[in-house]
């Protein structure tokens, strides 16, 4: 038998127990999200969290990188003379993929960079959004469609003096291979006439694969490319274009060595990171998850 515990009076009373009927007649006014795009994530940039994120990043996250990771950094020298604000654009397979790129930055970046994220995964919950807010000086980006607040939020942080890690893939690769690079970071270059450093990520996938739970130690290599700066006769597009060349020429870098991957690259022969247009499982046979080729003038993968 149900059992009401409410007595009678109250049931009839619905409020204040619940919400008030909305009057008739009367438009309503539109509901104040906070999450999305819609997250303030500007608290996360004040003094006190800055300080308290910094302590975490140098204190915590570094030493479990180096522990988990053991990254390899190459190209420091190549943006040595550059100060900031920079965006910085890596290519994207893990989740792994942040933490390594902050902690690998040079001190005078990496306690004043924010990290362009998914909006409709990283602050789709509000505790989500505090959390990446604080942890990576996280910022939502919205992934799907043009989004206006997106682009300020964004443009208004470079403007501050803040740098950008932006991933222009979108999202994480599923089977190891590249993705076609979105425009947000060359937008974002044209619009402020600031620098895109390109940065190849490698081994980040054999820690922790989309999909998978649990790390494996690994080694991995970070390798930063000189900076890009938009040309005045340049459109987005072509902007977009040098910036994936060039992740790509990194990679073949990383494979083999500078001068392998820069005689390719002079007679457009570098290996796309999208891979063969083949089934999946030559795909993933072809990948070889990042070995290095002991032949410079060996194929990127197989003829398939």
């Amino acid at each position: 038998m149900k059992v009401n515990l409410v007595p009678g009076y109250l049931r009839r009373r619905s409020f204040p127990l619940a919400s008030p009927p909305w009057p008739g007649g009367v438009e309503r006014p539109p509901v104040e999200r906070r999450t999305g795009v819609d997250f303030d994530t500007g608290w996360a940039r004040r003094w006190g969290v800055r300080l308290a994120r910094a302590v975490v990043l140098d204190g915590v996250s570094r030493p479990l990188v180096k522990a988990v990771a053991q990254p390899t950094i190459d190209g420091l020298d190549r943006i040595e003379g550059l100060d900031g604000p920079v965006i910085f654009a890596a290519n994207h397979a893990s989740h792994v993929d942040t933490p390594l790129m902050l902690t690998s930055l040079p001190e005078r970046f990496r306690h004043r960079t924010a990290v362009a994220a998914g909006a409709d995964y990283f602050f789709d919950k509000r505790w989500k959004g505090v959390l990446w807010a604080f942890a990576i000086n996280a910022i939502p980006i919205e992934r799907v469609k043009v989004s206006l607040k997106s682009t300020r939020l964004a443009e208004r942080l470079l403007h501050d003096g803040w740098s950008l890690v932006i991933f222009p893939e979108g999202g994480r690769s599923p089977d190891g291979w590249g993705q076609s690079h979105r425009a947000g970071a060359a937008f974002l270059a044209v619009r402020s006439s600031l620098p895109v450093v390109p940065v190849h990520l490698e081994g980040t996938r054999r820690i922790l694969a989309k999909g998978r739970t649990g790390l494996n130690l690994s080694t991995t290599h970070v390798t930063f490319g000189s900076p890009i700066r938009p040309r005045p006769d340049e459109d987005t597009r072509q902007v977009a274009a040098r910036i994936e060349r060039a992740i790509e020429i990194l990679a073949d870098e990383q494979a083999t060595d500078w001068w392998a991957a820069q005689r390719r690259a002079s007679t457009g022969k570098t290996p796309s990171l999208t891979g063969p247009s083949s089934g999946a499982w030559q795909r993933t046979w072809a990948l070889g998850e990042g070995r290095r080729r002991t032949s410079p003038n060996r194929p990127a993968w197989p003829k398939l």
